[in-house]
């Protein structure tokens, strides 16, 4: 069944399917070219294992069931670069070398463009003013650096030492979040934001990602908790349009709690089978 279009007046402008490829999830959403949703969104979880044999049909099936669309927007969870995959450390170690731009547009039939999942979530959420720094707290730990609204590519603080001899991924992320517990990761947590302040002197930070939402220290008043819509919604800035104003998915200072997010709907029995081989 294809989800229900939203009503919009900008009906006749090019529509952006927006893809978010996570360790845990991949979503997917229409936006018309104001970055406003047009359709629900659609979330599946990721296969195991999760090779690009396994994710790209799971994506040609969310395309089609979200109906028309000009253009395609990709978060992916990584570093990516014209297209071709560097890294892609909590995915399949098939990953690197896999220019999955040009993969999916000989699947989707459509323009492409790519880029890390933190960096599409920042767009998603920047004010364009100074330094602000995005981390997305999901099944690892990703990191965008934007500059007076530009982009600091390919920064991967995750693998950078962080405390007793291990990164940032390693003590922030899922894995350890389950392992260490709630209260013991938020320390955590609290130190990193500490240190990444003293180091980077950040205007800004925004914390996005699926476990956003287990935060529970205060935060200092210079940074704010933001949805994991804004990993969706941020595709729409990949485009470069000068029209676009990104739906504000910010949420205020202080301590962390659950957030409203755009509402899902259930996989259809193909999505739900496992990805055929790319042909």
């Amino acid at each position: 069944m294809t989800p229900r279009r939203k009503k919009t007046k900008a009906s006749h402008s090019s529509i952006t399917l927006a893809i978010d490829i996570g360790g845990s999830g991949i979503k997917g959403i229409l936006l018309n070219q104001s970055g406003q949703p047009v359709t629900e969104r659609i979330r599946i979880v990721t296969p195991q294992p999760a090779t690009p044999q396994a994710i790209v049909p799971i994506i040609s099936e969310i395309a089609k069931s979200l109906g028309r669309f000009d253009r395609v927007s990709v978060g992916f969870p990584g570093v990516i670069h014209q297209g071709l995959v560097k890294t892609a450390p909590n995915l399949h170690a098939s990953w690197p070398g896999t220019n999955l731009v040009q993969e999916l547009k000989r699947q989707l039939k459509k323009p492409v463009r790519a880029a890390n999942d933190a960096d599409v979530q920042g767009y998603g959420v920047i004010k364009g003013q100074g330094v602000e720094l995005v981390i997305t707290l999901g099944t690892g730990f990703g990191t965008a650096l934007f500059i007076n609204g530009h982009l600091v590519p390919n920064m991967e603080i995750a693998h950078h030492p962080f405390r007793k001899r291990q990164t940032y991924e390693v003590q922030l992320g899922a894995s350890a979040l389950k392992e260490v517990g709630g209260k013991r990761w938020n320390l955590r947590l609290g130190k990193a934001i500490e240190l990444l302040d003293r180091v980077i002197n950040f205007d800004h930070l925004y914390i996005g990602g699926g476990n956003a939402k287990k935060v529970t220290i205060a935060l200092p008043s210079h940074a704010t908790i933001v949805s994991n819509a804004a990993g969706l919604l941020g595709g729409i800035a990949l485009w470069a349009d000068p029209n676009v104003r990104l739906p504000q998915t910010t949420k205020g200072p202080g301590k962390g709690a659950a957030r409203k997010e755009s509402p899902r709907k259930k996989a259809s029995k193909t999505l739900q089978k496992k990805g055929q081989g790319l042909s």
